[in-house]
């Protein structure tokens, strides 16, 4: 079987830099807010270009609690609302609602799957505060046109950049265009880690001020509490495990982009859409492939063909926001793009362990389904 993503795989790689790491922090008996920490969040603000990064026990706790933190500023307030694209993942929307903001839903450009900033300006009202930028499947957003409506209209942009680490537009990287950004550490994605672990960049001292005390209980002194805050704090191990594997992200990143060149030029079959990037995008340059995903319209067909030439395929995501039952009070919400993505779409395999022989396999397979 050709695995979708072998973790072990990838991990083995660094087996013996990772142990060391742990094991230099078993020995030092500090395990919350030491030196990995504080080491990780400088070189991954390094990495993005921003001046601060603020690490977080996870993804959706990085987006939740910029939202939180811009609430204490006085940025937003009950029921502001929130531009988000409709075929995003859950997470996104959970963030807005997390914080008692409306989420308003706008489908993507059917070519690149991200926002479709020319759906934007129509929804905006006086309730319209933020922008909540998804670079969905390691590409970013149009974030030149999102930024120039944001600073027009006086919106916040915070970027979810759970899938995009290392993605770069005009030479500028994701968690460098907005207000903020979140990403996910989780250990799936182009940087994951050993566990769930998140962070959140900026440009902002005063809001990374905020954010440092919120994620521990609203507190910058213990027992002196600013804020009714929360527990998210991302654990020395994780920092560690991530210092390690930051350093091979940019050859990873790499790696992948050479697959999805392959896949892109000899995958022929007719019944399959291949992603188009971003006009101002080069594959060398921009976008990171955190998934390759194809559109097919007898996608069932195609997965269960694959998965008996011994390929593993998944799919994201199978149900949008707006028809989970979670978010019953949006179910009668009709987006017609947004519902034919999530019918058709199939994620290849894509990773930094994947062989080209294997990636030979996956071409002439999905070419010889009929």
């Amino acid at each position: 079987m050709i695995n979708f993503l072998n973790l072990q795989q990838i991990n083995q790689q660094y087996n013996e830099e990772l142990i060391e790491a742990c094991t230099r922090v078993i020995n030092s008996g500090w395990y919350i807010g030491g030196s990995e920490l504080a080491k990780f969040e400088q070189n991954f603000a390094s990495f993005c270009g921003t001046k601060y990064a603020v690490g977080v026990a996870n993804g959706l706790d990085a987006l939740v609690l910029v939202f939180r933190a811009w609430k204490e500023l006085g940025k937003l307030k009950d029921n502001d609302e929130v531009l988000v694209p409709a075929n995003t993942y859950i997470a996104s929307i959970l963030a807005i609602t997390a914080n008692n903001l409306k989420p308003i839903l706008i489908e993507p450009d059917v070519n690149t799957y991200n926002l479709d900033s020319g759906l934007i300006e129509s929804q905006i009202n006086d309730k319209t505060k933020a922008i909540l930028a998804v670079h969905l499947y390691g590409q970013l957003a149009d974030m030149p046109s999102i930024k120039a409506i944001a600073n027009k209209h006086n919106l916040l942009i915070l970027e979810d950049s759970a899938q995009a680490h290392g993605a770069k537009l005009d030479g500028i990287k994701a968690g460098n265009w907005g207000d903020a950004a979140g990403f996910s550490f989780y250990p799936g994605k182009n940087l994951g880690a050993l566990g769930d672990a998140g962070a959140i960049t900026t440009n902002d001292a005063e809001l990374a001020n905020v954010l440092i005390a919120l994620r521990n209980y609203g507190s910058h002194e213990k027992y002196k509490n600013i804020y009714a805050g929360v527990n998210s704090r991302l654990d020395e191990i994780q920092a560690a495990m991530l210092n390690v594997k930051l350093k091979y992200l940019d050859k990873e990143i790499l790696h992948r982009r050479t697959i999805a060149q392959a896949y892109l030029e000899n995958i022929k079959n007719p019944l399959i859409k291949l992603p188009l990037q971003n006009k101002n995008a080069a594959l060398y340059d921009q976008h990171v492939w955190h998934l390759f995903v194809i559109e097919c319209e007898k996608r069932d067909e195609l997965q269960k063909y694959l998965t008996e030439q011994g390929i593993q395929t998944l799919i994201h995501y199978p149900i949008p926001p707006h028809k989970q039952q979670a978010y019953k009070e949006l179910n009668h919400l009709s987006f017609p793009i947004t519902e034919g993505i999530h019918n058709q779409v199939l994620s290849l395999p894509i990773g930094p362990t994947l062989t080209f022989t294997e990636v030979q396999k996956i071409i002439e397979s999905i070419n010889e389904f009929i």
